[in-house]
């Protein structure tokens, strides 16, 4: 706060200095103030066009060096992350190349053709070729990335049944998830939440005479076997949600009244993903913050913040209401003995019921 009100009081005290410039220009009597570009003006004018292209370059390299992450995308955690990824890194470099060349054609143009006594403008009422190119160029490069990109979406989408992907349920609701698996037969119970029973804990509306529903499995915490596909269907008790995963390159809107869904494989488990150099070094920054925000904590009387551990998430990536920031969810990528051992200490949906 300190930092933008310091920013704030220089731009008002750059703001008057400015206006007294202005004011005492006027005051010179006898001086002209003609508002009519000279050749000097054009010229001072055409380099400083190009010493701002210079300013922009470096400073774009610069802040890719020293403040980017390169790779700029590298901890995908789910068999399509990659292409997803893949199709971002092509598309920010299509945009770098573009600002590039239309960023020096743009200041080059202002200095090579500034202002002259004597010289005068050429003018096209149109060039036929040029409209061409600048109007075919675009239409073929974002005719590759739609393309590119509704075959990747594709082959995201389509979850085969035949790769037997475990079904899970994904709840969302003002403000917390739940989550619910198919059980012993990997089938959802049919559900509504016309007949959700606080009082008898069926907090999903999980249709209770349903036989695929007995063996349902309800859980505030999603565990998934590494390398196994899982196809998440969704559903929303009262507003949009979005169930929004990030190391696993998935999203999806929580739509009341009716199911959407969103399948992937995950690649890396947990465990491994926490011992990655790049988290380690994550988590450490992050506990670092901690431990020096729980030490005026503990001035104050107060509790101390608990240590960072890195897990992935589900969020909501939608304003839902004024818990919105909430609305998380563990997701923990195990081996597929680590998953069926917990899978057996849960309680089916039938077993769950208040009598």
């Amino acid at each position: 706060m300190t930092a933008l009100l310091t920013i704030l009081v220089l731009v008002c005290i750059a703001i008057a200095i400015w206006q007294l410039v202005k004011i005492f220009d006027l005051a010179q009597v006898g001086k002209s103030n003609d508002q009519i570009a000279t050749d000097k003006d054009n010229t001072i004018n055409g380099y400083l066009m190009m010493g701002f292209l210079a300013f922009i370059y470096i400073i774009t390299i610069w802040s890719v060096v020293e403040l980017g992450d390169l790779p700029l995308l590298s901890n995908a955690a789910s068999e399509h992350g990659a292409q997803i990824d893949n199709l971002m890194v092509i598309s920010l470099a299509v945009i770098f190349i573009v600002q590039i060349i239309t960023q020096f054609l743009l200041h080059y143009f202002a200095y090579k053709y500034k202002g002259e006594k004597g010289k005068t403008a050429l003018f096209y009422a149109d060039n036929n070729t040029l409209e061409f190119i600048w109007t075919v160029i675009p239409v073929v490069v974002l005719s590759g990335l739609i393309i590119y990109g509704l075959f990747t979406w594709n082959t995201i989408m389509n979850v085969s049944e035949d790769d037997d992907p475990i079904v899970v349920e994904l709840y969302a609701q003002q403000f917390s998830w739940k989550a619910r698996y198919g059980g012993a037969d990997n089938t959802l119970g049919k559900a509504n939440v016309r007949l959700i029973d606080i009082d008898r804990a069926n907090i999903l509306g999980v249709d209770e005479s349903d036989p695929n529903a007995q063996d349902d499995v309800i859980v505030s915490e999603v565990h998934l076997p590494v390398g196994r596909p899982v196809l998440f269907k969704i559903r929303s008790q009262d507003v949009l949600h979005s169930a929004y995963m990030p190391h696993f390159r998935a999203q999806m809107n929580c739509v009341p009244g009716m199911v959407t869904q969103f399948g992937f494989t995950p690649t890396i488990t947990t465990a491994e993903m926490r011992q990655t150099p790049d988290m380690i070094d994550k988590v450490a920054k992050i506990n670092k913050i901690r431990a020096e925000k729980s030490e005026e904590l503990i001035a104050k009387g107060e509790q101390p913040l608990e240590r960072y551990e890195f897990d992935y998430l589900i969020l909501c990536n939608k304003i839902c209401g004024k818990s919105h920031y909430n609305m998380q969810m563990n997701i923990i990528v195990e081996t597929q003995e680590e998953f069926d051992a917990w899978m057996k200490e849960q309680k089916t949906f039938k077993n769950s019921l208040i009598n």
